[in-house]
């Protein structure tokens, strides 16, 4: 069953129900937290309308009013039915791969990863529709906001974790496949003042560690590693790892080290020491 405005009701939606009872335990166990739990949350009949509400005072200013972005945000996600089955894979995501994310409500409260990236989910959508200037603006509102800054241009898929997320930068010709978790700092960006398709692009099930830096139309692989702090500036096969600056790969170039676990799902950055240095304090 759904509800007029084309979103499906809360009981038969299992996140959103889950959700509901987490902010309700978490209001009576912290009054104050009440208000603020009831009017994100506990007054909205699904996670999309709380959702848009929270983000609308999240991202509003003085020329940039809440209203206005919670009716933008809402008409958005009631039009689109790929995003909102992608709030909720991210959602799911977080909580299973992020330790420090013990609910549903923790989550879309206070993860501005995730809201970040839902936000961008509703500049993409302006942005492919034409509507370049307010696609801007949210961007603007997000980078200024959260920290992260994503050209609305950017395509990501679902599935994502931007793990704490500051100072995260994809350009404009970006995209990201499905399942990927991204850590802080990591830029995906261009390699000059060139123009046309100039950003890299993420394979399904990649991790990237904290503080990399992928520069240029490449290409990263399904299911591979990027370690923390590397510099990469040319394609990386699937399933493999690589670290350093510039980037190589362990195992080296002609026989690199396969990956035999999903690096996204094990969320592993540091297994790959033992083969690549004999590095000790």
């Amino acid at each position: 069953m759904e509800s007029g405005n084309g979103f499906a009701m809360y009981e038969n939606d299992e996140i959103w129900q889950q959700l509901r009872w987490e902010a309700k335990r978490h209001a009576d166990a912290e009054l104050a937290l009440a208000s603020n739990l009831n009017a994100t949350i506990l007054v909205h009949s699904s996670m999309e309308q709380a959702l848009a509400f929270h983000l609308g005072n999240k991202l509003s200013s003085p020329t940039f009013s809440s209203t206005l972005l919670y009716n933008l945000f809402v008409d958005v996600f009631t039009e689109d039915p790929e995003i909102r089955d992608a709030i909720r894979t991210d959602m799911r995501v977080v909580k299973e791969k992020d330790p420090a994310c013990d609910s549903y409500c923790h989550c879309i409260l206070n993860f501005k990863g995730f809201l970040a990236c839902q936000a961008h989910r509703a500049a993409h959508r302006l942005w492919s529709q034409g509507r370049i200037p307010l696609a801007l603006a949210i961007q603007s509102r997000i980078s200024e906001v959260f920290t992260i800054d994503i050209h609305p241009a950017a395509k990501i898929g679902k599935g994502i974790l931007f793990d704490h997320g500051t100072g995260v930068v994809i350009g404009e010709t970006a995209s990201i496949g499905d399942n990927v978790s991204i850590l802080h700092h990591v830029t995906l960006g261009g390699t000059g003042k060139q123009g046309g398709d100039r950003h890299p692009k993420i394979g399904n099930g990649v991790l990237i560690g904290a503080g990399a830096t992928i520069l240029g139309n490449v290409k990263i692989g399904e299911g591979a590693k990027i370690g923390a702090g590397a510099v990469v500036l040319i394609d990386v096969p699937p399933r493999t790892t690589a670290v350093g600056n510039p980037a190589r790969l362990v195992g080296g170039k002609h026989n690199p080290t396969k990956l035999t676990e999903n690096p996204s799902e094990t969320m592993d950055h540091t297994s790959f020491i033992s083969e690549w240095s004999d590095y000790v304090i």
